[in-house]
């Protein structure tokens, strides 16, 4: 019979990870990509040909030149059923208000011809047609007739306003916004009333074979902004992570529970053992009880995970996690996968102890009631090594990682199956730390410090189980914020030891910065763009590098990273020259193509190569041939080495400083995602505890009274509760804190190797400090008010009497 006392911890535990795993699913799924606005009534939409780059790049496609735009445009338009046929241009444009950058949703401009693929329409005005005209967003303020100065990435330009709509962005005429982005990566269909979209995708299949793709529905949400869809992916990761480690915790956690109950119910095991029950129906009785748990527990966590789910997507769009265009939905397979969920959960969870609950024998299970006899068993002893093993070799496979994220999930499996393993060794590891810290109870604990050494000794099974929910928190927050700040730091130091400069100029308010802004601070500057790889006399590939526009000069300075192996940096000039990296395996002279953002193929010719920690990026070209070939591209950084006046749309930062900001946006989302972890851990953890330990003192309230009757004043025995709730906590910390330090000590090991430099292993204390407290906190609490209520009254001298 299932006792409702005794499965509350456990149906606590499966409820709320139910509810996080129905909660993230049902986020999941909802994290398709959507259709941009401005492309929404497009039916069909026509996209250059894919980069062939790994999902978490988000380089653009490879643009099709002016040329092809305008055959394919020509043939596009010709097709039965297509009414136009636009390209889409995209480039930089951002209006200054009171001499600032506006801190508009998007920095994008287009010609006016692309405001026909996402129905906007004039709100005032009429549209721009001749170079200086401008349409823009109304909220802006500005009023038609008005001067705006526009930043572009040549600089302050002055136009006027002849028209406003409802929507963020600037359009210009067709014809300057071709000069601003020659490139184009869309075209968009406006079909006739009674055209079908299928018909004309197939025929725009037929036009454009190869050299692209035909999107239609849903599937035009690929055309998102990649700032979009970085920002989705992001979120996808927090996501999986939170329902992946929500599942592990909660296995963990339930079989904790269900090891802790089965431990108290040795008697009455072992009572039906006596009256006939064979092992197979004590393991089926536990299987059915963690069934009807898991089950119960799963339909309350879908129904709460079901409702905070817009809550949730809410604070994830708030938090950065995912765009604004983000809205939850509700799919069948998140429902159906969080039914199934609880009772997996729950069988997984309660195998080890229903084989335990098996072996129980009548004789041993009444001579067991009062001391644990054999604490561990061999194949226990074997199946803890063996995760022992592994997660030692998950993390010397961290600390030879040869990226940062691959070493990031070598350390987090690496954790798991430390905390795994010394789960399961724990009952044999609690004797060794109590022997250890017996000098210290001993001179001041007195009788109470003796009864907790007792009782945790000859108890090891459950001071095991009890320190375990406190054993995986620690791990894991220790773990995460440890490896997240460490490696913070050490790339900020790396980047900051490469950099030979006094000061930064970076964007303020701004994507990037001007011509104009440059040439203003007289610094060296990084000017970066996509270019696409490819080989002389083939079909163009679609490898996205990172090109930068330098002056090798200028360069070679600022960089004390730069280490050429091959050529020289001063040959760097013309138009067709470029610096490569060693792993592009290729020598001087030698022929190098590319496909830069204005659609052109180009052959340069490689005059030095570089080491790969040289370069912030691929490979390096002249200046003014990125500005040729990609008239809107922004410069990022600019070095300088003396404080100066910062132009409009910049600011000016020290190296530091600069270091610590280069990923600050990244790190900010990656510390939200580690507290959002540490949360979902420590919250498990804590009611883990807390209801594990209610567990406990409801079971020896017996012996609590006992303890009671044979003198011990009320006081004396909320002090012993107390203090083995303390050694509780202090055992899971230890072992917790000790398998954490194994993943970040290999992790540092990891980082030294790829930075090239010592690397400090920064633990953020107040985080682990939070959450050592937090789960005293709640032992203390959830032990001494159940015992402080059943020992309201002082036993009769009677008893007493009986008793002696």
């Amino acid at each position: 019979m299932v006792s409702i006392r005794r499965s509350v911890s456990a149906f606590v535990a499966v409820a709320i990870g139910v509810t996080l795993v129905a909660a993230a699913t049902l986020l999941l799924a909802s994290g398709r990509p959507q259709v941009p606005d401005r492309l929404a009534r497009a039916a069909v939409v026509v996209q250059s040909p894919e980069a062939g780059a790994s999902a978490d790049s988000f380089v653009p496609t490879r643009p099709w030149s002016a040329t092809a735009t305008a055959g394919l445009v020509g043939r596009l338009a010709a097709l039965p059923g297509v009414a136009a046929a636009v390209p889409d241009r995209t480039f930089y444009a951002q209006p200054l208000i009171d001499g600032r950058p506006a801190a508009s949703d998007t920095h994008e401009g287009h010609g006016w011809s692309s405001a026909q693929l996402g129905g906007l329409r004039l709100t005032a005005g009429e549209p721009p047609r001749r170079p200086g005209e401008v349409v823009v967003d109304r909220a802006l303020g500005l009023r038609t007739g008005a001067p705006v100065t526009l930043l572009t990435a040549v600089g302050a330009e002055s136009y006027t306003v002849t028209g406003l709509v409802d929507r963020p962005g600037v359009h210009v005429a067709d014809e300057v916004a071709a000069t601003f982005a020659p490139g184009v990566r869309a075209i968009g269909l406006v079909l006739a009333a009674d055209a079908d979209p299928g018909r004309v995708a197939t025929a725009a299949r037929g036009i454009v074979g190869t050299d692209g793709r035909v999107l239609t529905g849903d599937a035009r949400g690929v055309l998102e902004p990649r700032n979009d869809a970085r920002t989705r992916w992001i979120g996808m990761q927090v996501l999986t992570a939170t329902a992946a480690l929500a599942g592990f915790v909660t296995v963990f956690v339930v079989a904790s529970t269900f090891a802790f109950t089965i431990a108290q119910r040795r008697r009455e095991l072992g009572l039906l053992r006596a009256v006939g029950a064979t092992g197979r129906q004590v393991r089926r009785m536990v299987y059915g009880e963690a069934l009807v748990v898991g089950a119960s527990g799963g339909i309350v966590g879908l129904l709460v995970g079901g409702g905070l789910a817009p809550l949730l997507g809410w604070l994830l769009v708030d938090a950065g996690f995912e765009p604004s265009t983000f809205r939850v939905g509700y799919e069948p397979w998140p429902v159906a996968l969080s039914l199934v969920a609880g009772p997996v959960i729950s069988l997984l969870a309660v195998w080890s102890a229903s084989r335990r609950a098996a072996r129980v024998r009548p004789l041993e299970a009444l001579r067991e009631a009062a001391v644990e006899q054999r604490p561990i068993g061999r194949l226990r002893v074997a199946t803890g090594a063996l995760l022992v093993a592994v997660g030692v070799a998950l993390s010397v496979g961290t600390a030879t990682a040869d990226e940062a994220r691959v070493a990031g999930q070598y350390a987090l499996y690496a954790v798991m199956a430390l905390v795994a393993g010394a789960t399961v060794l724990s009952p044999a590891v609690v004797g060794p730390v109590v022997r250890l810290l017996r000098s210290p109870v001993r001179r001041r604990g007195g009788a109470i410090g003796m009864l907790v050494r007792g009782g945790a000794l000859t108890a090891t099974r459950r001071t095991a189980s009890t320190a375990a929910p406190v054993l995986l928190t620690v791990a894991f927050a220790v773990l995460v914020s440890g490896m997240v700040r460490t490696t913070t730091a050490a790339y900020a130091a790396g980047r900051a030891d490469n950099v030979n400069a006094g000061w930064i100029v970076l964007p303020d308010r701004a994507p990037g910065l001007s011509d104009q802004a440059v040439a203003a601070t007289g610094g060296t500057a990084l000017l970066p763009t996509t270019v696409f790889r490819t080989d002389p006399g083939t079909a163009p590939a679609d490898r996205p590098l990172t090109a930068l526009g330098v002056d090798p000069a200028g360069f070679a300075a600022a960089n004390r990273a730069l280490t050429v192996v091959a050529g020289s940096l001063d040959d760097l000039r013309g138009d067709d020259t470029v610096v490569v990296t060693a792993s592009a395996n290729l020598r001087s002279s030698e022929p190098y193509a590319v496909v830069f953002a204005d659609g052109t193929l180009v052959s340069l010719r490689v005059v030095a190569v570089v080491t790969d920690a040289s370069l912030p990026g691929d490979l390096l070209v002249p200046r003014a041939v990125v500005r040729t070939h990609d008239p809107s591209a922004l410069t990022s950084t600019v070095y300088v080495r003396d404080r100066i006046a910062p132009p409009v749309g910049a600011r000016i930062v020290d190296v530091t400083t600069w270091a610590a900001e280069a990923d600050a946006a990244e790190d900010r989302l990656v510390w939200l995602f580690t507290l959002l972890l540490i949360g979902v851990s420590a919250g498990y953890g804590a009611i883990a505890v807390a209801n594990t330990l209610l567990l406990a003192a409801a079971g020896r309230a017996a012996d609590l009274r006992l303890i009671r009757m044979a003198g011990a004043t009320r006081r004396q025995v909320v002090w012993l509760v107390t203090a083995e709730s303390a050694l509780v906590v202090l055992i899971g910390a230890l072992l917790g804190g000790a398998v954490a330090f194994v993943g970040l000590l290999s992790i540092r090991a990891g980082l030294a190797e790829q930075v090239g430099a010592p690397v400090d292993l920064v633990v953020p204390w107040s985080v682990v400090a939070g959450v050592v407290g937090l789960c005293l906190l709640l032992a203390v609490l959830a032990s001494v008010l159940p015992t402080w209520r059943s020992l309201r009254h002082r036993p009769a001298r009677s008893s007493v009497g009986v008793a002696g």
